[in-house]
């Protein structure tokens, strides 16, 4: 029923974009002729109709070119390896030097991978890049099986030794825990394509260190409640019909109550930049930034089901990893087999989802790791997103995680 009620309100979102469509249409002409006010305030009013409700349409990377040194190099997508959860994608290159490898591992968590296309840009001229580029559960086939969280582990086992060995890890958010488990994984079965470093930007190692809102709501009921309450059935009008999802309409309305006044507030600019926009250069610019961060926000992906649950009760619940309890297909999972891939841990002063000391705490677990092989960022003046995207992760954040790639190469 809850997936039936979205898609109803989802078609009711499509006739109020299409009426949009016709109300700015129709507005053009007058904001043409100079009718002031009035016009553009109808011409915003109908952009913002326009955009109403949420896709479940993965977005484009759009990252078509990159600059490497002196020259703009063209940048092409490639489908390196597919599986019906995750294909992983490289961004290659037409150069005729060697880049470190780097597989950035995207966060499972309702939005697509591209919402890191900033991280992916920023690491592109340095760095031959892949990424998982993960598929919407709705749209995959109940025949496929079950995505749990050892299977994502194992994605990424299995994404590594494609590319092959000496690749570097840069997990986003929070598979910096499949991401640790992985290397240790690997460690422990001595596998030759072990990630020579792994850098873990603002992921939950530990929980229980500084709660955030995210970790309280985890541990304030009982798992049988998530699924109770947030888990639904796929309707027969998809692909994935009948496979049991926490849909991503149901993270990003988490997100968005978190911050409810700075997203209304943000649309509210949204409508007077559009309004001022039509004379103003400066407006649009400001209307077309906010318009692209919601574009991507607002473009959704289902969670299969079992990988929500399991998430929630070995990373938030229970701690597993922090408290060395973590199995991977019912064998224990030992963070001190890691000796030979470097780790860093980035975190921001300012986050409220990964709170500070959560991602640190994977130094304590990797006590195989010799001192020189570790270390700490803490970003200040930074939230959660600004751990690796915006100016500071540009300017400052990933110098540091660039020259610890190097050292590690």
């Amino acid at each position: 029923m809850l997936y039936d009620a979205f898609e109803v309100q989802s078609d009711l979102a499509a006739a109020t974009r299409a009426w949009g469509r016709v109300l700015h249409d129709g507005a053009t002409p007058w904001t043409e002729a100079g009718y002031g006010a009035p016009a553009t305030w109808v011409s915003a009013a109908a952009r913002m109709m326009m955009r109403a409700g949420l896709t479940h349409a993965r977005p484009a990377y759009g990252i078509g070119t990159v600059r490497v040194g002196n020259r703009e190099v063209p940048v092409t997508e490639e489908a390196v390896l597919s599986t019906p959860f995750g294909t992983l994608l490289r961004f290659r290159k037409d150069l005729v030097s060697e880049q470190p490898r780097v597989l950035v591992v995207a966060p499972l968590s309702g939005h697509f991978a591209t919402l890191l296309r900033g991280t992916v840009r920023t690491l592109l001229p340095d760095h031959d890049v892949y990424i998982t580029d993960w598929h919407n559960a709705r749209d995959v086939p109940l025949s496929a099986g079950r995505f749990g969280f050892d299977d994502y582990v194992a994605h990424l086992v299995r994404f590594l030794e494609t590319i092959g060995e000496g690749a570097h890890l840069v997990a986003v958010c929070q598979p910096a825990v499949q991401s640790l488990a992985a290397a240790a994984v690997m460690a422990e079965s001595r596998n030759a394509a072990h990630p020579a470093s792994m850098t873990l930007m603002a992921g939950p190692i530990d929980t229980r260190i500084n709660p955030t809102k995210v970790n309280e709501l985890a541990t304030s009921r009982p798992i049988d409640w998530f699924e109770r309450n947030l888990i639904a059935t796929v309707p027969r009008r998809h692909a994935g019909a009948g496979r049991r999802v926490y849909p991503g309409f149901m993270q990003v309305a988490a997100f968005m109550s978190m911050n409810a006044a700075r997203h209304n507030h943000a649309h509210l600019d949204l409508f007077w930049h559009l309004a001022e926009g039509e004379g103003d250069a400066t407006a649009r610019a400001k209307a077309d930034q906010i318009e692209t961060f919601y574009d991507e926000y607002f473009a959704v992906l289902d969670l299969a089901a079992e990988f929500y649950l399991e998430t929630v009760k070995t990373v938030f619940q229970d701690a597993t990893l922090a408290q060395n309890k973590l199995t991977y297909r019912g064998s224990a999972i030992d963070t001190r087999a890691i000796r030979k891939t470097a780790l860093m841990t980035v975190e921001g002063e300012r986050d409220d989802i990964c709170s500070v000391g959560q991602t640190m705490a994977a130094h304590d677990l990797c006590t195989g790791l010799k001192p020189f092989r570790k270390r700490h960022h803490l970003q200040a003046g930074v939230g959660h997103y600004g751990v690796f995207s915006g100016r500071k992760w540009e300017g400052q954040t990933y110098p540091l995680v660039r020259s610890f790639i190097q050292a590690n190469a």
